[in-house]
């Protein structure tokens, strides 16, 4: 069964991210903190964390006091966001994307459908924030019902 998934930096990315918005604004996090609750080794999520900071999704502060915050509020950050930071635009195959190649282009039957669903389902990720993320933890909601819709 093919699936349409996350990488694992970008899984780490959304990990580290949940934990941010789950424990507030009101100090700086520090790496070891964050990865010993996401339960990921601290190299791993060091570089997680610089690529967050350079996606301008999380500001590092240096010092003894030091650590990250997130760099907007969480209503302001969607999934997205944070998926783009490690794997690029989201794509569904690889004619959608800048260097794809098809020899069926200009008589695929299904280009149009592809880029339909592509569309949808980067305005889905789009409209969920990391408040959103938190809200909905251990229950279903319409927006992952609406993405498996599409899915299927």
């Amino acid at each position: 069964m093919g699936l349409l998934k996350l990488t694992k930096r970008a899984d780490y990315g959304m990990m580290a991210m949940r934990y941010l918005t789950q424990h507030g604004n009101d100090r700086p996090h520090s790496a070891r903190d964050i990865a010993d609750a996401c339960k990921l080794p601290l190299p791993v999520l060091a570089k997680t964390l610089h690529a967050l900071s350079k996606a301008a999704l999380v500001i590092s502060q240096y010092g003894s006091t030091g650590g990250y915050i997130l760099a907007r509020p969480a209503r302001e950050i969607s999934a997205l966001d944070v998926i783009n930071a490690f794997d690029g635009p989201l794509v569904i195959t690889s004619c959608m994307t800048v260097h794809g190649s098809c020899e069926m282009i200009g008589h695929c039957a299904v280009q149009e459908p592809l880029l339909e669903i592509n569309d949808k389902i980067r305005s889905l990720l789009h409209s969920i924030s990391l408040a959103d993320l938190l809200r909905t933890e251990g229950k279903r909601t319409g927006t992952e019902e609406s993405l498996i819709t599409i899915i299927h």
